[in-house]
């Protein structure tokens, strides 16, 4: 449970890997590291309101350092890559 009314929060930044742009390009996912509380409906509401565009899944993941990683499938094509580049990654 986090805090709603603040999606930034919820995602604390962009996971920026080799492995995590690749898959910005491949499969229209980008990964983001996420507070540890938050639960999926959350992330995707907030990812949603932070860069506007829709979502189709989301999955998590606890990586070794005990941060949540969450990885957001966008419903339009090609809306990762854009995302990527306002941002900066690619």
């Amino acid at each position: 449970m986090v805090v709603k009314d603040d999606p930034y929060k919820t995602v604390k930044f962009v996971l920026m890997t080799e492995k995590a742009v690749q898959t910005i390009e491949r499969d229209n996912r980008m990964a983001f590291v996420v507070d540890i509380k938050a639960e999926k409906d959350g992330i995707k509401k907030s990812v949603e309101s932070m860069f506007g565009a829709p979502v189709t899944s989301v999955r998590t993941s606890i990586d070794q350092k005990r941060r949540k990683r969450a990885y957001v499938k966008f419903k339009n094509a090609g809306a990762a890559g854009d995302i990527a580049i306002k941002l900066g990654i690619i």
